[in-house]
């Protein structure tokens, strides 16, 4: 079986999170990950570039076959759902001109696929993707976020690639053989 490389996306305008994981059938292995930091005295554009830009640069080092990043989630302050989305945009628009698909989740959703609850904490989340991907240490908070929407991915993946097969189908909610 052929591994899949897939990269996971956290993103911020002040730290966008980044995970690249390896999909070996139901195995996983940690790639790499890390954080995209800008100035916080910099024009808006700039920042938005420094993601672009980062971006590309991973994706032509790693060269990961699709890509997963966290939606936006709404905050109190309306400004900062604005550059959060704004920056998810700027990741968004790397990925895809760097020729990944790419497929959207919930901060609910990844929470729940490696923690079996919508409503963990970020510690708790930080110590399943450690766990799964048996890490020495836990990575920096984007980048676990980044690694969780990955694996969250290759979970999702793995089940669609299951249902997909002919010789599957389901028997009482379960996937059985013919």
């Amino acid at each position: 079986m052929q591994a899949h490389r897939i990269l996971g996306i956290d993103p911020g305008l002040q730290s966008t999170g980044f995970g690249l994981i390896e999909r070996h059938g139901a195995r996983l292995s940690y790639i790499a990950s890390g954080c995209i930091r800008t100035a916080a005295n910099e024009p808006l554009p700039q920042r938005l570039g420094v993601v672009f830009d980062s971006l590309r640069e991973i994706i032509a080092k790693y060269s990961p076959n699709e890509a997963a990043i966290e939606e936006v989630f709404l905050n109190k302050n309306p400004w900062s759902t604005l550059l959060l989305g704004q920056a998810r945009g700027a990741a968004i628009a790397a990925l895809t001109t760097g020729g990944l698909p790419v497929t959207e989740y919930g901060t609910m959703q990844i929470k729940k696929a490696l923690v079996g609850q919508g409503r963990a904490t970020k510690d708790q989340v930080s110590h399943m993707v450690v766990r799964l991907l048996q890490l020495p240490a836990a990575p920096q908070s984007d980048a676990a976020d980044a690694l969780a929407c990955a694996i969250c991915h290759a979970h999702a993946a793995g089940l669609t690639a299951a249902l997909a097969t002919p010789e599957k189908r389901r028997r009482g909610g379960r996937l059985v053989g013919r």
